[in-house]
């Protein structure tokens, strides 16, 4: 019974493994790559319990190669490769061949045969997208500067190893040939790539959007998402059966081709759980081929394998940097991000493993390879800030790498009364632009290269650099600003900025944004005077045009949206105050077109020691008293019957001229 069944319970115990492993990855806060691959190993014939049928699971990790392969056509992108393409192509071209140098010298170390030392030399060189975009992600990287041309370099990477496959088999086929048999079988092989690509951008860029098009607008959800399907891997069998062709190369250029139309968008959505299902079958198949044993033979060369993938690229990375004047927080962030290998690395030692190349226990060092530098992947980027600090401070060192990245003046040493602004991004151009159309002097810190020449095109002041993580802040004169608005990168980076800032001005007003609460109460601890959730207060905006719609009064509403403040802000304690009276005046300003003013009720003003009844501002002026700030608290809603002291703020609602003839009676 367990042999005719023996299929389906290799893929569900697999499934439940990598699940667990997956969770297990994720509480180590490892990535769940590697939680996969080690769910594999469980069910694999290496271990002891249950044992997986390996042939059966390969061949259905050859699904998921086509979907990873699929939704990387589907995301690549020519504009994202132009805009770096300068230090992207050739950078990624020369990191291949040097990587596939060394790789070459170390199998030959090992006593490998020259062919699979190529092919150990290809495994190294080419490293993971789906873990390079992960750890991008986690560390806010993936849309800075560096960010785009790791990706980029990456973009390269892929195209080359599309190459690589459809070479691989003709260069290291089965028999012996001659250099014109190699030259042949190359051109043919290179035409029928040809043919393909061709067949698919001149027919294929027409045909399925038009299919893809009819079939989403004629029929049911169900059938656009068999569609994705059947496109994904009908064309990988297409190119593999009648071209003779990889099934990643059909699969690549089918996503390329469906990226172009305007459902791409759908198609992404509807592939990604696909991709995601058999890109964990594919990681655990490749799981269940580890041998823990020969491992553990190979340990020396298991570590010096680790150390090239890791260290050496990440110095030919750093040295190509260099050539490339790229800059030294991007070229630091493609050395982290590349310091690792990955989903095409399997791939090209299946491939190697097919045409007999590479032995099983070779082809298990460098599944283990890959396993360690995938685990050890994401703490490359923490040593990214540290490792930039410490070059910095050698100027030539620094300067090695931005030899033609542009030089921004210092502040003048006597700026005064200014506001610094960390970040300009989305939030920090609406400071910025409000602040100059006031005449306030700014001052902008701001990490990425373009952006900050965006600034100063703007006409802002400009300073280069990470505030969270250099001696940035030493330059920005806060002893002498007004206020610091942190308007850019996550909780961590406002938090260590806010905690440098108070150090270097203990009575500096310090505004910035958290994502949650934890954010905020870390901010709070660290200095921040202000701190806005954005998902807050957009949460208690859509309430409050919901309430408005369903005709509830402002007070109301005020009362409900104070609850949700009282607690979202209850971390920044007496702070909240200020949160909710300003918000307060939002909610004023939005109802209709009124001014909301605060008048102070002076030490010679009459209106001290009378009740608002005794004042009577609405028949005489038109404007309401809404609201009243007395020491640190304030009181919305006022009745007739409040009395106003010496000293109090009074917020009036009314037109300008109305707020004005009222404010004659308090003077």
């Amino acid at each position: 019974m367990h042999g005719d069944t023996i299929l389906l319970m290799t893929f569900v115990f697999a499934l439940v493994a990598a699940f667990a492993g997956g969770v297990v990855a994720r509480a180590l806060r490892l990535p769940p790559i590697v939680g996969y691959l080690v769910g594999g190993l469980v069910v694999s014939p290496f271990t002891p319990g249950f044992i997986g049928d390996s042939d059966a699971m390969n061949q259905l990790s050859e699904v998921g190669v086509m979907f990873m392969m699929f939704s990387t056509g589907l995301h690549f992108s020519l504009k994202d490769l132009f805009e770096v393409k300068g230090i992207a192509v050739p950078g990624a071209i020369l990191q291949i061949a040097v990587g596939t140098v060394a790789g070459y010298a170390l199998a030959q170390a090992f006593g490998w045969t020259p062919e699979a030392g190529i092919m150990l030399g290809l495994s190294v060189s080419i490293a993971s997208t789906v873990v390079l975009i992960k750890n991008l992600t986690d560390a806010g990287l993936y849309q800075s500067h560096g960010g785009r041309v790791a990706t980029g370099w990456l973009i390269v990477e892929d195209l080359a190893t599309v190459v690589i496959l459809v070479v691989l088999p003709v260069v290291f086929g089965p028999g012996e040939t001659s250099g014109a048999e190699l030259a042949a079988g190359l051109a043919e092989a290179l035409l029928k790539t040809v043919a393909f690509v061709l067949l698919m951008l001149v027919v294929g860029s027409r045909v399925l959007p038009w299919v893809l098009g009819k079939i989403a607008r004629f029929c049911p959800s169900e059938l656009f998402q068999l569609a994705v399907v059947v496109i994904a891997l009908g064309t990988a069998m297409a190119a593999s059966l009648l071209f003779d062709l990889s099934v990643a190369l059909g699969a690549f250029l089918a996503g390329v081709v469906v990226s172009g139309s305007k459902l791409s968008h759908r198609v992404a959505a509807e592939a990604i759980p696909f991709k995601d299902l058999f890109s964990i079958i594919f990681f655990a198949s490749v799981g269940m081929m580890v041998n823990p044993v020969t491992l553990a033979s190979h340990v020396g060369e298991l570590i010096a394998l680790v150390a090239l993938i890791m260290v050496g690229k990440w110095l030919i990375n750093m040295v190509l940097g260099v050539v490339l004047s790229a800059g030294l927080h991007g070229t630091l962030t493609v050395a982290a991000g590349l310091a690792q290998i990955g989903e095409f690395s399997f791939i090209i030692g299946q491939t190697g493993m097919g045409l007999g190349i590479l032995t099983p226990e070779q082809y298990t060092l460098i599944l283990g390879g890959a396993v360690v530098s995938i685990a050890l992947n994401s703490f490359a980027f923490k040593l990214i800030d540290p490792i930039e600090g410490w070059m910095r401070k050698h100027a030539r060192l620094a300067a090695l790498y931005e030899r033609h990245v542009r030089q921004f003046e210092e502040p003048s040493s006597d700026v005064r009364d200014h506001v610094v602004v960390v970040g300009y991004g989305h939030a920090g151009r609406c400071v910025t632009e409000v602040l100059k159309n006031l005449d306030i002097p700014c001052l902008v810190v701001e990490r990425e290269l373009e952006t900050a020449e965006e600034a100063e095109a703007d006409g802002l002041c400009v300073l280069v650099g990470d505030a969270a993580n250099s001696e940035i802040l030493a330059h920005a004169h806060l002893d002498a600003a007004r206020v610091l608005v942190i308007a850019g990168g996550g909780d961590a980076a406002a938090e260590a900025i806010a905690y440098e800032a108070r150090l270097f001005a203990p009575g500096l007003h310090i505004v910035t944004r958290a994502e949650d609460e934890d954010g905020l109460k870390a901010l709070a601890a660290a200095g921040a005077n202000e701190v806005v959730r954005p998902e807050l207060e957009g949460g208690i905006e859509l309430m409050r045009h919901t309430l408005i719609d369903l005709g509830y009064t402002p007070r109301q509403i005020q009362d409900y949206a104070n609850e949700l403040r009282a607690s979202g802000y209850e971390a920044l304690g007496d702070n909240a105050q200020g949160a909710r009276r300003r918000a307060f005046e939002r909610l004023v300003a939005s109802l209709s077109e009124v001014e909301l003013e605060w008048v102070l009720v002076g030490e010679a003003s009459t209106a001290a020691g009378s009740t608002l009844a005794d004042l009577d501002l609405r028949a005489k002026t038109g404007v309401n008293a809404v609201a009243l700030r007395r020491g640190g608290e304030v009181t919305l809603f006022l009745d007739a019957r409040t009395e106003l002291h010496k000293g109090d703020k009074v917020g009036l609602v009314g037109t300008l001229e109305q707020v004005e003839a009222a404010a004659k009676l308090f003077a």
